[in-house]
């Protein structure tokens, strides 16, 4: 700077206002105190009210299951020519349900923004519970179960058989297994410095060892820390890519068909947008149950759930845009058989499914724009409760009106779920909310190491500086 210059110019750059990430002045030590707690103590009445009912429905999709098995899809209400239904719905919805864990641990950390570290950690677990759920619900759907990975996976043998390497259905396979294994080796290997503070901290004997495995002798050396920054990009890079690539890959089920309403180019970034849009709704969830159960409201502020409520409302912009993108493209292209089919979807049988879904995912979410209604946490957890109501019947619209009436009016049909559809898809939640309640149970919630780099460290000589 020029020695010349006006000095009452100069911006003291130690009063810009910035997002504080961890309130309430804890110390380094009450970090860990409070985060651990959960693991430490004996879980709370809240946690197992919504464990039992969790349980209660994934006992009951367990039942379902073991109808299906014995007697067929047939007790589902699927018939000719409705052969997707409420199963495949319900895969393409938590396939979309996991994006935004990968998309806040992956993206936001190379793009340096500290506030993904309240809530990275439990995103990611709940992408590898959402995408366990999805690959649950299309093995049911392919019937004997048992038989899956016999059929599905490529590999010589003595028959000469292999698979059809032009359907998308098996690129379904590669891309949600990889994205799987990516993700869960992600996640693992954050929690590995956390998994060994609740070591050194464990009193009895046999959680003291089990993390100790776990933890994979990590003793917080400067050497640690340097390999593990570093795989922690590598895996990070990895990632990015497939938040990407892995819904585009299921978007391709329906986009490379000939079928009126499924053959359109803009499904892979529609599909993506919409991903993220269900996913954060569904970490939003998530997030407001957690820190008020276990009383995190110091790492889980009210920043960073209006940041999430912002991408939420941006990427419900861009699905609204792709719905009237749709309508366009369909008038422009001159097919009578698109035009009918978006009529059709807007105003014909199921006209109640299609404006559940606009009205969920493009008008309620519009009430995002007050800055009082994104730092309200009673209406951004009703709001995040209906995205993903409306993200489940975006699936449902796209499958269910695009099948039942094609070219032909003599093959035209209805589709109507029956209780067992409802039934296993309540156990498919339960199933999800099983395994989240018992990670929030075991495993560190929050990034403890993490959450300690972006706190104000007390200086030598008193006051704070930043980390």
């Amino acid at each position: 700077m020029d020695s010349t210059a006006n000095p009452s110019t100069t911006i003291d750059t130690s009063t810009v206002p910035r997002d504080v990430l961890v309130t309430g002045g804890r110390s380094f030590s009450e970090v860990s105190d409070d985060i651990n707690r959960p693991l430490e103590s004996f879980p709370t009445g809240r946690w197992w009210v919504c464990f039992g009912v969790a349980l209660c429905a994934f006992s009951m999709l367990l039942i379902l299951l073991g109808r299906t098995f014995m007697n067929g899809i047939g007790l589902w209400g699927l018939n000719e020519p409705m052969g997707w239904g409420t199963d495949i719905t319900t895969f393409v919805f938590w396939v979309g349900i996991g994006h935004a864990g990968t998309l806040i641990s992956a993206i936001l950390f190379l793009f340096r923004q500290k506030w993904r570290t309240g809530i990275n950690r439990a995103a990611e677990a709940m992408t590898i519970f959402a995408v366990m759920t999805a690959g649950l619900t299309v093995l049911t759907h392919t019937g004997r179960s048992w038989l899956a990975f016999f059929w599905l996976f490529p590999y010589p043998n003595q028959r000469m058989l292999w698979v059809n390497f032009r359907s998308p259905l098996l690129w379904d396979v590669f891309a949600v297994g990889t994205y799987f294994t990516i993700s869960t080796i992600f996640w693992y290997m954050g929690l590995i410095p956390d998994l060994a503070n609740a070591r050194d901290r464990a009193k009895n004997r046999l959680r003291k060892g089990i993390y100790a495995v776990l933890s994979m002798g990590w003793n917080g050396s400067n050497k640690d820390w340097v390999n593990y920054e570093q795989a922690y990009l590598i895996f990070a890079g990895l990632s990015t890519p497939l938040v990407l690539s892995v819904h585009s890959v299921v978007s391709f089920d329906f986009a490379v068909s000939q079928l009126p309403g499924w053959h359109t180019t803009i499904f892979p970034p529609y599909f993506v947008a919409g991903a993220i849009f269900s996913g954060f709704a569904m970490v939003v969830t998530l997030m407001i149950i957690t820190r008020e159960a276990f009383n995190l409201k110091h790492y889980i502020t009210m920043d960073h759930l209006e940041k999430m409520n912002k991408v939420i409302l941006g990427t419900g912009s861009l699905v609204g845009y792709a719905y009237a993108c749709e309508f366009f493209i369909a008038w422009y292209s001159g097919s009578k058989f698109e035009q009918f089919q978006f009529i059709n979807r807007a105003f014909g049988p199921y006209w109640w499914a299609y404006w559940t879904m606009a009205t969920c995912n493009v008008f309620i979410p519009q009430i995002f724009w007050f800055r009082w209604a994104r730092r309200s946490v009673p209406i951004m957890f009703v709001i995040s409760l209906f995205v993903n109501i409306g993200m489940w019947f975006e699936r449902y619209v796209i499958i269910v009106t695009s099948l039942h009436r094609d070219f032909q009016p003599s093959s035209w049909g209805m589709y109507q779920p029956t209780w067992v559809d409802w039934g296993m898809f309540t156990g498919f939640t339960g199933f999800f909310f099983t395994c989240f309640l018992l990670f929030v149970r075991f495993l560190p919630t929050i990034a403890i190491g993490e959450v300690k780099g972006i706190m104000d460290q007390p200086k030598p000589q008193g006051g704070t500086a930043h980390a």
